[in-house]
């Protein structure tokens, strides 16, 4: 499978950006999927995730609220629409795919086992 991310970019304090992540090989619809990001000097971090069909999501607390995760199976992609921003969302985003095809979300890296290029999202006070 192999997850492309793309949308970041640099954005002023309060404004919005809009990530996507298309996917390719692996039945898309199949897969719950997340969405991670690595700030300098931090860990790696969940940011949410969504079930297969849309029917469930999963938000770390500091985004609820701000953060939409969202996903289109007949586009095979993922999107997570981000407002609100603020300094401390500054990272490198990644999307990624569960390793089976469960519908059970996770906030694990260890769970998931594609992983995107990373996209990142500067935001400026």
């Amino acid at each position: 499978v192999q997850l492309q991310a793309s949308g970041g970019g640099l954005v002023q304090a309060g404004g919005s950006v809009s990530l996507s992540c298309a996917a390719s090989g692996r039945t898309f619809s199949s897969y719950s999927m997340g969405w991670f990001r690595h700030a300098p000097g931090k860990e790696r971090e969940f940011v949410a995730a969504i079930s297969r069909k849309s029917h469930t999501t999963y938000y770390t607390e500091s985004v609820k609220g701000r953060f939409t995760i969202s996903r289109d199976n007949a586009k095979n992609t993922l999107y997570l629409q981000m407002n609100s921003l603020k300094p401390e969302d500054t990272a490198v985003y990644y999307c990624a795919q569960r390793s089976t095809p469960r519908d059970l979300l996770s906030t694990s890296p260890s769970d998931y086992g594609a992983w995107g290029q990373g996209t990142l999202v500067t935001v400026s006070s």
